[in-house]
């Protein structure tokens, strides 16, 4: 996601902007690492000494209020943030913690016996070994 004028951007999606909602808006767009509020809170408060955790909080919420960000949590006691708030699934690696999107075409997925619904969220996680861990454990095993 790329986009010019992050202040610009939050006041046409109903959001004043101030300092830190830019930055915090920033990092998501420069760490696309599905971070968490202490991700954030770590890597921005020696640029901004003001900042607290609850800013990111109450900023992160307004985000999510606004739909500019998405909320994932794949584990139970982790919430973690995403810019892309379009239909996709995350891929999280249970070695090194990654978490990867990739596509999810909803057209594809047979829901008829659900019946007559209406779905409001998606959520589509995947849990197992990345591709990189799978190629470090085997030279690991060559060795």
């Amino acid at each position: 996601m790329h986009i010019e004028n992050i202040g610009n951007y939050l006041k046409e999606n109903g959001i004043k902007p101030s300092i830190q909602r830019i930055k915090i808006f920033q990092y998501l767009m420069d760490n696309h690492t599905h971070p968490t509020v202490d991700d954030i809170f770590q890597n921005l408060s020696h640029e901004i000494p003001t900042l607290s955790k609850t800013t990111v909080y109450n900023t992160l919420n307004i985000f999510l209020e606004n739909n500019i960000v998405k909320e994932v949590i794949i584990e139970e006691n982790e919430v973690r943030y995403d810019l892309i708030t379009g239909t996709h699934g995350h891929f999280k690696c249970k070695e090194c913690g990654d978490i990867v999107d990739f596509d999810l075409d909803l057209s594809k997925l047979d829901l008829q016996e659900l019946g007559n619904v209406e779905i409001e969220e998606t959520h589509f996680y995947l849990k197992g070994v990345c591709s990189k861990c799978i190629s470090e454990k085997r030279k690991m095993k060559n060795n």
